[in-house]
């Protein structure tokens, strides 16, 4: 009897199994398919939630960006509520869902009549258990990193707590319900920046054949704007040419107090127009509650305006108008759409001031057309050239990058040759350390060396220099001129040697046995850049390149090796031995090789 009882009990608890399986897997799909709206997906999650942990109500909030408020995304099985979707409520309520929220702690009352809160009589509570007759209640935080953005609750109408599998259930649905929001913001986000990229490119097409009249550019900015910052009313005002009164030079949806060309502002008024033209600064009202001018705030609120954005347009160091945008419900502007809107502004100014300059010509028909033809061409350079500085900041070394754009010619990128100091350097027995050493091991010295030596090489003001595993080749005098090529290159290598003693002595108390070399030749080379669209590269090759890679072959754990012009360069400056003639690869014949002293010469 016992083991029948005990398989039914097995059977049942696989029917659960495999029935909240499936109900994952069902929201999943939801998830997949609805990429612009959580909507389907907090429906199919409180569906779910509610019919496999047997819960007569459910509901997902959402807390506000500022989190001082949250609001109930999605709702299911109510039959009468304290809130309706979209109705919101403050964090600091002290109450079940707002605490979650606060805290991202999970809370599973019992029976809320035995609550402090029920017995206080606070309405919101009170309602729930006397009007909706919710007894017991589960609620957990919708988690995104440390901070939970919102709250899934299920409730029940009799006294029944719910258990741990119903909670650890309702958990990983709130995992889904962040999966969710997470993909519909960020394809939101996506649109938005298409939607925003569209409406620049929109507004500059306009501008680009609208060059005798300002109208067409302020209809399209007016239009995009309160489409894009979801703005019932856009307005471009302008300042009159003695500087004394504004006047509406265009208008997106209409007003009843306020028309394009009759409706007239002093500049020294109480407005926010006004002011932000006279202070040259974004005004903001949040709320139209906030405006201090009685005659101003009835007459926007006679238009159905509930908050309102003025952006100066700014010329040089004055503004010459403003654009403003009106929406008809309670709703802060968001710091990008702030953004957005000065770039609309920005570009109402190019329309005018093209118009202005125009207009000033239109009297010289044949300056008009060079002028034309002029501009024409200097912008299709300046595209060029930004397309070329981009390219080059892509694929070249930001040192040859920078003076490329700081000379304005790309001349030096051809091959030509050059005096370069170079040095090479590598680790001693890292070969054998990677054998040995586990792949977290190798990566983590190799970053340190390479962050380390990269310090040295920017303080030292190296041309370039280039990576390839351990090894390290720094160019001097190219494209970055010095006077002392060499000198320069063997004051780098004795910092990398002294900061790589430290590192090695490190890294022996790990158990890591590595050195380190450098090698240091001068002459002339060829330099340039070579590779492919998308493949670019700024570099040399010659024979100081090769002596100087296997001058650091040669060199023992601490060694700087120079090669003979090298060493008659610094020993003015630096004390250098000869260590014999050496025969290296590459070079027909033996050479001298002279090694670095320690110290500076007498």
């Amino acid at each position: 009897m016992q083991e029948s009882t005990d398989r039914d009990n097995l059977l049942v608890e696989l029917r659960h199994g495999l029935r909240r399986e499936e109900a994952i897997r069902s929201i999943l799909e939801v998830i997949q398919k609805s990429r612009e709206d959580e909507g389907p997906v907090f429906e199919a999650i409180l569906t779910q939630a509610a019919e496999l942990c047997a819960a007569s109500q459910a509901s997902l909030q959402l807390a506000n960006a500022e989190r001082t408020q949250f609001k109930i995304a999605y709702y299911w099985g109510f039959e009468e509520t304290a809130f309706s979707v979209g109705g919101s409520a403050p964090l600091n309520s002290g109450r079940p869902i707002p605490e979650v929220i606060r805290t991202g702690n999970t809370i599973n009352i019992a029976d809320l009549i035995d609550t402090d809160l029920y017995r206080e009589k606070d309405p919101v509570i009170k309602h729930v258990v006397e009007i909706e007759g919710v007894r017991s209640w589960l609620i957990v935080p919708l988690m995104n990193g440390p901070l939970a953005i919102g709250a899934i609750a299920l409730s029940r109408k009799e006294v029944r707590p719910f258990v741990k599998t119903e909670i650890q259930l309702l958990e990983s649905f709130a995992a889904q319900a962040v999966i969710a929001i997470e993909n519909v913001r960020q394809f939101r986000e996506v649109q938005e920046r298409l939607e925003r990229e569209r409406a620049n490119g929109e507004i500059l097409s306009v501008i680009s054949w609208s060059r005798d009249d300002e109208k067409p550019v302020f209809d399209v900015i007016l239009s995009n704007a309160s489409q894009l910052c979801n703005a019932s009313v856009a307005a471009l005002v302008l300042l009159d040419g003695a500087r004394t009164e504004l006047t509406i030079a265009a208008l997106q949806g209409s007003f009843r107090n306020f028309a394009v060309g009759t409706s007239r502002f002093p500049l020294d008024g109480d407005f926010g127009a006004c002011a932000a033209v006279r202070e040259t600064r974004i005004v903001h009202r949040r709320s139209t509650r906030d405006i201090q001018n009685v005659e101003a705030r009835r007459n926007l609120e006679d238009d159905g305006v509930r908050t309102v954005l003025w952006v100066p347009l700014m010329k040089a160091a004055e503004a010459i108008g403003v654009l403003g945008l009106f929406r008809s419900f309670e709703s802060p502007f968001s710091d990008s759409e702030i953004a957005l809107v000065e770039t609309f502004a920005a570009q109402a100014v190019i329309a005018i001031e093209n118009v202005r300059q125009f207009r000033a010509l239109a009297d010289r028909t044949a300056e008009v057309e060079a002028l034309n033809a002029s501009l024409e061409t200097r912008v299709s350079e300046q595209v060029d050239e930004i397309e070329r500085m981009g390219r080059l900041k892509r694929f070249l070394p930001a040192a040859v990058a920078d003076t490329v754009i700081s000379s304005g010619s790309d001349k030096m990128l051809s091959s030509h040759r050059a005096l370069l100091g170079v040095l090479f350097c590598d680790i001693r027995g890292f070969t054998a350390f990677c054998e040995t050493a586990e792949p977290e091991e190798t990566i983590e010295v190799l970053q340190t060396y390479h962050q380390e030596m990269g310090k040295l090489i920017n303080a030292h003001g190296a041309g370039v220099d280039h990576r390839m595993g351990d090894g390290i080749m720094v160019l001097f005098n190219d494209p970055l001129p010095c006077d002392d090529p060499a000198g320069d290159a063997v004051r780098l290598a004795i910092a990398m040697r002294t900061r790589m003693t430290e590192l090695c002595r490190s890294w022996k108390r790990m158990g890591y046995r590595l050195g380190f070399g450098v090698g240091v030749s001068l002459g002339y080379a060829t330099v340039g850049m070579v590779g492919f669209e998308g493949r670019f590269d700024y570099t040399a090759s010659g024979t100081a390149i090769n002596l100087a890679s296997r001058l650091c072959d040669e060199a023992v754990d601490g060694e700087i090796l120079l090669s003979p012009r090298a060493a008659i360069a610094v020993e003015d400056d630096f004390q250098v031995e000869s260590r014999g003639e050496l025969s290296l690869k590459g070079l027909r014949e033996p050479i001298e090789v002279f090694r670095l002293a320690s110290g500076y010469s007498t």
